[in-house]
C-alpha cells in the first residue's frame, strides 16, 4: 500500500512538473525577449543622446551663420551708402566740370572776338598801328600794358581751364573706379549673403530633421519601456503561476497521499473488525490489553513502544497529520495538544509566535497570499505571523532561509523556522517553510494551516534545516 501511495505521489508531482516546465520555458523565452528589448532601449537612448549632441551642434552653426549673415548685410548696407556718396561726389564733380566748360566757352568767345577784331584791323599790324596811334609816351605805355594784361589774362584763363579739365577728369576717373570697386565688393557680399542664407536654410532643415528623429526616438523609447514593463508583468505572472502550480502539485500530492494512507488504515481496521468476531472473549481481552498501548514518537521521530501516556491518544498519517477516529485529520484536537506541549517546552518570544500562529489553524491556503485569515501560502503565512511581532521577513521561503541564522537540529526552539527542500521542482534549495512548535512538530500553511509532525517519512526525507531571526 505504501508503494502505491509513493507511486501516486510521484505521478502527481510529475504531472505538476510538466505544467511547471511549460511555464518555465515560457518564462525563459520572455526573459530572452526582455533582454533584447532592454538592449533596444539602451541603443535608443544612446541614439537620442547622439541626436541631442548633433542638434546642439546644428543650433550652434545656426547662431554662427546668423551672425555672419548680419555682418554681411551690414557690410552691404555700408557699401551701398559709400556708393551713394561716391555718386554724389561724381555728380558734384560733373557740375564743376560743367562750370569749367561754360567758363571755357565764354573765354573762347571773348578771345574769338578779339582775334576777329585784330584780323579785321590787319592782324599783327593792328597792334602795331594801335601803338603808333598813341598820343604820347604815357598813352603808348598804357596801351602796351593793357595789351600785355590781355595776353596774360588769356594765357592764365587757358591754363586754368586746362587744369580744371584735367582735375575734373582725374576725379571723375577716380570716382568711377571707386564706384566700380564698391559695386564689385557689393556683389561679393551679396554672393556671401546668398551662400550664408543657403547654409542657414540647410542647417535649419537639418536641425528640424534632427528634432523629428529625437521625437521618434523618444516614442520608440517609450514603446520599449512599456514593452519591458509588460514583459516584466508577464514574467511575474508566470512566476507566480509556476509557484502556484508547484504548490498545488505539492498540496495535491500530500492530499492524495494522506487520503491513500487513510484509506489503507480504514481497510486495515475493516479487516481487523471482520476477524474480531472469531476471537474468544479471552482473546478479545488480550487484544484489548494489547491495543491500549498506543504508538508514540520520540523527539527524533523513533517509535516508542509500551507507552500509555494520555498524550498518545493521537494517531498520525504518513505526513505527521493527526488522524481522529474516522481517519480524518483533526486539527482542533491536535491544536490543543500541540499548543499545550509548546507552552510547556518553550517561553518568551518563540512561545508567543507559536501561540499566535495556532489561532489560524484551519485557515485556507492561497498561493501568493499573505492574509492570516483570508488565505496565504507557506512563506506568506510565516511572514505575516512574524510581522505581528515587528519582525520583517523576506517574501519567499528561500529568501527567508538565506537571510536568517542557521540553527542545529539539537538547538531548535519553538518559534524557529524549519525549512524543507525538493517538495516541488522550484530550482531553489528551499521550497517549503513552517514554524517549529517543539516536540518534533511544526505549524505550517499546507492545505490548510495545520500542525504536522516533522518526523514523518515524507518531511524527514525533505528536511533542510532550521533557522532563526
Amino acid at each position: 500500500m505504501k508503494k502505491r501511495i509513493v507511486c501516486l505521489t510521484l505521478a502527481i508531482l510529475m504531472c505538476g512538473s510538466q505544467a511547471v516546465s511549460v511555464m518555465a520555458d515560457r518564462e525563459s523565452d520572455l526573459r530572452e525577449e526582455q533582454a533584447w528589448t532592454s538592449q533596444q532601449l539602451d541603443a535608443t537612448y544612446a541614439r537620442m543622446n547622439a541626436l541631442w549632441e548633433q542638434k546642439q551642434q546644428l543650433e550652434s552653426q545656426i547662431d554662427s551663420l546668423n551672425s555672419d549673415l548680419v555682418n554681411v548685410m551690414v557690410s552691404i548696407q555700408t557699401l551701398e551708402n559709400d556708393i551713394a556718396s561716391k555718386e554724389a561726389e561724381i555728380e558734384k564733380t560733373q557740375g564743376d566740370l560743367t562750370k569749367a566748360q561754360n567758363a571755357k566757352d565764354k573765354q573762347y568767345s571773348s578771345m574769338k572776338k578779339r582775334i576777329q577784331y585784330l584780323y579785321e584791323k590787319g592782324g599783327n599790324n593792328a597792334w602795331f598801328q594801335m601803338m603808333l596811334n598813341a598820343d604820347n609816351l604815357a598813352d603808348l605805355l598804357t596801351r602796351a600794358e593793357y595789351t600785355q594784361q590781355m595776353y596774360e589774362q588769356d594765357r592764365e584763363s587757358l591754363q586754368k581751364y586746362a587744369r580744371t579739365i584735367e582735375e575734373v577728369q582725374k576725379l571723375e576717373d577716380q570716382y568711377e573706379q571707386e564706384k566700380a570697386d564698391f559695386e564689385t565688393m557689393k556683389q561679393e557680399y551679396e554672393a556671401q549673403q546668398s551662400n550664408l542664407q543657403y547654409q542657414l536654410d540647410v542647417t535649419r532643415a537639418n536641425s528640424a530633421d534632427c528634432e523629428n528623429e529625437i521625437a521618434y526616438a523618444q516614442q520608440q523609447a517609450t514603446e520599449y519601456a512599456n514593452l519591458l514593463a509588460e514583459q516584466q508583468a508577464e514574467i511575474e505572472q508566470l512566476e507566480a503561476e509556476r509557484i502556484a502550480a508547484e504548490e498545488e502539485a505539492r498540496r495535491q500530492a500530500e492530499a492524495e497521499a494522506a487520503a491513500a494512507a487513510a484509506a489503507a488504515q480504514e481497510a486495515e481496521e475493516s479487516q481487523s473488525d471482520e476477524s474480531y468476531d472469531d476471537y474468544s472473549e479471552d482473546d478479545s481481552e488480550d487484544y484489548s490489553d494489547s491495543s491500549d498501548t498506543d504508538v508514540q514518537y520520540d523527539e527524533d521521530g523513533d517509535v516508542v513502544s509500551g507507552s500509555s501516556d494520555s498524550s498518545s491518544d493521537y494517531e498520525y498519517d504518513e505526513y505527521g497529520n493527526v488522524i481522529d477516529s474516522d481517519n480524518t485529520v483533526d486539527y482542533d484536537s491536535y491544536s490543543e495538544s500541540s499548543s499545550s506541549s509548546s507552552s510547556s517546552s518553550s517561553s518568551g518570544s518563540g512561545s508567543s509566535v507559536v501561540n499566535y500562529a495556532t489561532q489560524f489553524v484551519g485557515n485556507p491556503y492561497v498561493w501568493g497570499g499573505t492574509s492570516l485569515t483570508n488565505g496565504a501560502d507557506c512563506s506568506g503565512f510565516v511572514q505575516s505571523v512574524y510581522a505581528n511581532f515587528g519582525v520583517s521577513l523576506p517574501r519567499t521561503s528561500y529568501e527567508q532561509q538565506n537571510a536568517g541564522t542557521e540553527v542545529s537540529y539539537a538547538d531548535a526552539q519553538p518559534g524557529d523556522l524549519i525549512f524543507f527542500t525538493g517538495t516541488y521542482d522550484a530550482g531553489e534549495p528551499v521550497t517549503h517553510i513552517g514554524i517549529y512548535v517543539g516536540n518534533g512538530q511544526m505549524i505550517h500553511c499546507g492545505h490548510p494551516v495545520q500542525y504536522t509532525s516533522i518526523n514523518s517519512p515524507y518531511w524527514q526525507s525533505h528536511f533542510y534545516g532550521f533557522g532563526r531571526w
